[in-house]
C-alpha cells in the first residue's frame, strides 16, 4: 500500500498500465504541448534493464499508428543503422545479419531489439514507400571502449564521390586513404580511452586525413546539384553522413590524444554535438519528404535540455570522483529546434535487482511512488504548478542506490522537461 499523493495527481498523472492507457497518455501529453514536436526525445533513466525499451516499443507503436510518427532513432551507431533501415524498409539483408551488424552498445543482442525490428519490417511490409517507418542510429561509431576506424566513413563517401565525378576532382585516391588509416587496430586500442598517449588522433596520418575529410565533404557539396541529380536527395544524405561521421571520428580521435584535464569533458561533448548533428539530419531529411515526426530514444543525459553533468564512479584511476559537465545533444538540438523538439525523462522508484532501492519520500521519485498504479505518463509542467502551490520542494535524490547507471532526475531541472515516464517498481524478468 503507498501513501496518499502529496499533490493531487488527477491533473498531471496519465496512468498506462497497459499498452493501450500507455498510448493514450502519451498522447494527452502531446496534445498539452504548444507546438506538435518534430523530435521527441523519450528518455532511459537506466541502460541495461529491458522493460524500459520495451516501454519504448509500445510508445512507439502508438505514435506510428496514432499520432503519424514515421521514424525512430536510437542511440545506436549511425553508419550501423543504415543495415537497419534497409532491412525494416525494404526487406534488404537477413534479420539474424540485421541483429548482428545492425547496432552497436550490445543493443543488438537485446530482445526488445529484435522485437523492434521485427514490427518495423511487418508494418513496412505491404505500405508504400512514403509511409514506411524508417530507423536511424544517430551515435557516432563509439564504443565505451574508445571509436572506430575512420576508414568506413572515409572509403564509402570517397567512393559515392568517385563514380560519379571527373577523376580530376578528386585530389585522393582511396588507395591513399588506405595507407593513412593503416591497421584499423592504432585506432579501436581500447588502452587510448585510459591513456592517451597510445593514440594515434594527433599524429601526422590523423592530421593528413582530417584534411581530406574536409576537402571530400566540401567537395560533396559544391557539387551537390549534379549529385541529387544523378542520384537521390537519399543517396546524397547517406553521403553527408558518412562525411559527417569521418570528420567528427578524426575530432574525436584527436581529442583521444588530449593529455590535459579536460580530455574527458571534451570527449564527451564532440559525442553528443555528432549526436545533434545527426538528429537535425534525421529532422530536416524528414521534414523535406513531408513526413510525420521522430521519436528519438536514448539516456535521458543525452537528450536532456539542461547541462549534463557526471559524477565518475570508482575505476577512473585519478578521474575518479570529478564531475564531468557538458551541453547534451538535446540540449543542442533545443536550442535550435525550440518547441519543435519536445523532451520526456524517464524515472524510476525501484529496482532492487539492479542495486535501485526504493526512493526516500521527499525526493520526486518519492512522490510519483505515492502514486497507486506502477506506470505514468507525467505533464511536468501542471506537476511543478502542483507542487509550487502546495509548497512542496522535493528533495535530490542520493545515497540510496549502488547503482551506479542510474541517474536520479534533478527536481530543480523539472521544468525542463516537457513530460515524465515514470516506473514505480520493476522486478528482475518483470516488464514495465
Amino acid at each position: 500500500m503507498t501513501a496518499d499523493p502529496p499533490v493531487r495527481d488527477d491533473a498531471w498523472a496519465f496512468g498506462g498500465e497497459s499498452a493501450a492507457d500507455l498510448g493514450s497518455a502519451m498522447t494527452s501529453l502531446l496534445r498539452s504541448l504548444p507546438t506538435r514536436p518534430r523530435l521527441l526525445g523519450l528518455g532511459e533513466a537506466m541502460h541495461g534493464e529491458e522493460a524500459l525499451p520495451r516501454t519504448r516499443n509500445e510508445v512507439l507503436r502508438h505514435l506510428v499508428e496514432h499520432e503519424g510518427y514515421r521514424s525512430i532513432a536510437l542511440e545506436s551507431d549511425c553508419l550501423a543503422g543504415l543495415i537497419v533501415d534497409e532491412y525494416v524498409t525494404e526487406g534488404v539483408g537477413t534479420f539474424d545479419d540485421v541483429m548482428r551488424h545492425g547496432f552497436s552498445h550490445g543493443l543488438g543482442e537485446l530482445e526488445t531489439s529484435r522485437e523492434l525490428v521485427r514490427w518495423t519490417r511487418e508494418y513496412n511490409r505491404d505500405r508504400p514507400a512514403p509511409d514506411r517507418v524508417r530507423f536511424f542510429g544517430f551515435d557516432g561509431p563509439f564504443e565505451m571502449t574508445g571509436a572506430d576506424s575512420p576508414r568506413r566513413a572515409l572509403t564509402a563517401l570517397h567512393g559515392y564521390l568517385a563514380a560519379r565525378l571527373e577523376i580530376d576532382l578528386l585530389p585522393y585516391t582511396v588507395g591513399t586513404i588506405d595507407h593513412l588509416v593503416g591497421p584499423d587496430e592504432r585506432w579501436t586500442d581500447p588502452a587510448v580511452t585510459m591513456d592517451p598517449s597510445l593514440s594515434v588522433g594527433l599524429s601526422a596520418d590523423a592530421g593528413e586525413l582530417r584534411l581530406i575529410a574536409d576537402d571530400l565533404l566540401a567537395l560533396l557539396t559544391a557539387e551537390s546539384p549534379r549529385l541529387i541529380r544523378a542520384t537521390s536527395r537519399d543517396e546524397w544524405w547517406r553521403a553527408h553522413l558518412y562525411g559527417r561521421t569521418a570528420t567528427g571520428l578524426l575530432r574525436y580521435h584527436a581529442v583521444m590524444a588530449d593529455t590535459s584535464e579536460a580530455r574527458m569533458v571534451r570527449l564527451m561533448g564532440l559525442r553528443d554535438a555528432m549526436m545533434a548533428d545527426n538528429l537535425r539530419a534525421v529532422e530536416e531529411r524528414e521534414r523535406r519528404a513531408r513526413r510525420g515526426p521522430t521519436l528519438v530514444y536514448a539516456h535521458n543525459r543525452h537528450l536532456q535540455r539542461d547541462e549534463s553533468h557526471w559524477l565518475l564512479p570508482p575505476g577512473w584511476g585519478p578521474l575518479e570522483g570529478r564531475t564531468l559537465r557538458w551541453w547534451s545533444a538535446g540540449a543542442v538540438v533545443g536550442a535550435r529546434l525550440g518547441d519543435e523538439y519536445a523532451f520526456v525523462a524517464s524515472a524510476l522508484g525501484a529496482a532492487p535487482h539492479h542495486g535501485l532501492d526504493a526512493p526516500r519520500p521527499d525526493t520526486l521519485e518519492g512522490i510519483l511512488s505515492t502514486l497507486p498504479g506502477n506506470r505514468y505518463v507525467v505533464d511536468s509542467a501542471s506537476l511543478a504548478e502542483a507542487l509550487g502551490a502546495t509548497g512542496t520542494e522535493p528533495a535530490p535524490r542520493t545515497g540510496t542506490s549502488a547503482n551506479h547507471g542510474y541517474f536520479p532526475l534533478d527536481p530543480g531541472h523539472l521544468r525542463e522537461t516537457d513530460g515524465l515516464l515514470f516506473v514505480r517498481h520493476i522486478a528482475p524478468g518483470a516488464d514495465a
